[in-house]
């Protein structure tokens, strides 16, 4: 049911209408950052359409149908083949299909076509997921939009994307397309601390450095993280309290140590974080609006030694270097060259 999921309430209701009226769209774009629940709501409104017990509108979450929905056994990475195919879950009515290496294939839209064209084998609609459908090319654009122009009566495409701009246009007029918001860290903490049974201090933490992204939460190593943050304090510090610029420099090459060049980009966003940190208790906003408050004591102290126009012009550096990565950049140069500026009164 959709009252399990956490936060867009308006897509709910959204949903839920559709259901009521009769009316969902044969295909659906299910647009929203990486890891907000794109496949979750999909999944739901698939178990709604299959539901053996219906509750209103709605899923019953407990029958045969809907338990078979929402499990998958994805194939291993290596297995290459089954990846190039549209993967089952244990309803036979809905599937999904994610890209295979770095595209979505041609083979893929084509097994949907195929599919769509059946008449459900066991429930009352078929349903195939369309996962990063960003990533589809122009051929498999292509061969998608064979079934996007004539649609089954009795099948419905639910394409997921962090990115709509990517998808053609053709594509995109195709289908009705559903806004999916960041959550609120407050939605975040709640699965967090309820459905993960997650203690609360970590909670807290993860769902203010996910974003509103559920899934982001889940696949950040907190361990990890704490290190990166305490390293990136030292930085602060030696900017704030200290003025050590040796120390500084020190720091530069240690992120630069070729053992830690998986860790040198989550480094950076982490001291952005920590400047905004810092920059918002400059500006006295309230303790809701700190990402890092475990570490408050250590923020304030550093706060108050750094003016709000300086904490502004460290993150647009840091956001400049940022940007720079994507191109060739030597990065012990470009680091001492970050930290020094920062040094700068």
């Amino acid at each position: 049911m959709f009252e399990k999921l956490a936060g867009n309430e308006r897509i709910k209701a959204v949903l839920r209408s559709m259901l009521e009226r009769g009316r969902v769209p044969g295909a659906l774009l299910f647009v929203g950052e990486d890891g907000v629940g794109k496949r979750l709501f999909a999944l739901e409104l698939a178990k709604a359409m299959n539901c053996q017990q219906r509750k209103g509108a709605e899923g019953c979450d407990h029958c045969a149908s809907c338990a078979r929905i929402e499990r998958f056994q994805f194939p291993t990475a290596d297995d290459t083949e089954a990846n190039k195919k549209i993967i089952w879950s244990g309803h036979p009515d809905v599937g999904l299909v994610r890209p295979a290496g770095k595209a979505l294939l041609v083979a893929q839209m084509r097994d949907i076509e195929r599919e769509a064209n059946f008449r459900p084998y066991e429930g009352h609609e078929r349903f195939f997921i369309i996962e990063d459908a960003d990533r589809l090319n122009e051929s498999s654009s292509n061969a998608l939009l064979k079934t996007l122009e004539e649609p089954p009566e009795t099948s419905h495409l639910l394409l997921l994307t962090s990115r709509p701009s990517a998808l053609l246009p053709t594509i995109r007029s195709r289908c009705q397309v559903i806004r999916f918001a960041p959550l609120r860290v407050e939605d975040v903490e709640k699965h967090l601390s309820t459905e993960r049974r997650m203690p609360k201090r970590e909670a807290n933490l993860l769902a203010h450095i996910a974003r509103g992204s559920i899934g982001r939460a889940l696949s950040t190593d907190l361990a990890a993280y704490r290190e990166q943050r305490d390293a990136m304090l030292e930085v602060l510090s030696s900017l704030a309290l200290s003025g050590d610029r040796a120390r500084l420099l020190r720091i530069a090459e240690e992120m630069n140590d070729a053992k830690r060049k998986e860790e040198y980009e989550p480094r950076l966003e982490v001291l952005e974080m920590l400047v905004h940190d810092v920059w918002a208790l400059r500006l006295g906003a309230p303790d809701s609006q700190i990402v890092n408050r475990d570490v408050d004591e250590q923020l304030r102290q550093i706060s108050g030694r750094v003016s709000s126009r300086r904490a502004a012009r460290w993150i647009t550096e840091i956001e400049t270097l940022r940007g720079q990565l994507l191109v060739n950049v030597n990065r012990k140069v470009a680091t001492d060259a970050l930290f020094l500026s920062m040094a700068e009164e």
